[in-house]
């Protein structure tokens, strides 16, 4: 009879020890768990939400920033204020008198830098720009005495700059330049569109040209 008693007991304290283990890990469970009724905030001030689309519709978008690079008196300034004069920086441009590209070059003297092939130079902005250098490498070659001797000086009431002369040789071709300096501004020229060297003499005038070395045989490579 005692032993079925200590028996009994013996089990009862065996289920009673399991209740309460159970009953304890329960318990830390529920004291771990995160309780969010902390965290509900009925302020509408806190409930934060994402647009819809309907709301980004009417949102006043800022329109597309605009940038300007000041390129001043430098070589790089020197060519685009040129090409925007002669073609509006238009790459891909003719105009009606079969002026070619950015630059407005005749044909003839696409041949005399070493370029045969119009359709290719006038989609080829690398090669434009190389057509650029040489020309001007080649116009300060013929015209290194009257940069050395008329820099400074006054024709018409302009100065004479290596820039504005470089351009003007540009426009007119290195001849009629030397004959216009030569002549104190006697000796003109105007191109079709009535463009003149003094106005590009003084339109150019104070570009830092010195990046370009004068050569009498400049040719585009390649």
């Amino acid at each position: 009879m005692k032993r079925n008693l200590l028996a009994v007991v013996s089990l009862l304290s065996v289920v009673v020890f399991l209740a309460m283990s159970f009953s304890t890990k329960k318990e830390r469970r529920n004291k771990d768990a995160v309780s969010l009724h902390h965290y509900l905030v009925e302020d509408h001030i806190m409930d934060y939400t994402v647009p819809s689309e309907e709301d980004m519709i009417d949102l006043p978008f800022p329109s597309a920033p605009t940038y300007r690079i000041f390129l001043g008196k430098s070589f790089i300034g020197f060519k685009e204020a040129l090409g925007f004069k002669e073609s509006r920086g238009d790459y891909w441009t003719v105009n009606e008198f079969g002026y070619l590209g950015k630059y407005q070059f005749a044909a003839t003297t696409l041949h005399m830098i070493g370029i045969y092939d119009p359709d290719l130079f006038l989609t080829d902005t690398y090669l434009q720009e190389a057509a650029f250098d040489a020309y001007v490498a080649r116009n300060k070659w013929i015209l290194r005495r009257d940069i050395k001797r008329y820099v400074g000086s006054h024709v018409n009431g302009v100065k004479v700059t290596e820039s504005g002369i470089l351009a003007a040789a540009h426009l007119a071709g290195a001849g009629n330049v030397k004959k216009y300096l030569r002549s104190g501004g006697a000796i003109g020229f105007n191109d079709a569109f009535g463009t003149s060297i003094g106005y590009y003499l003084k339109k150019f005038s104070g570009y830092d040209t010195s990046f370009i070395l004068a050569n009498k045989k400049a040719k585009v490579k390649g």
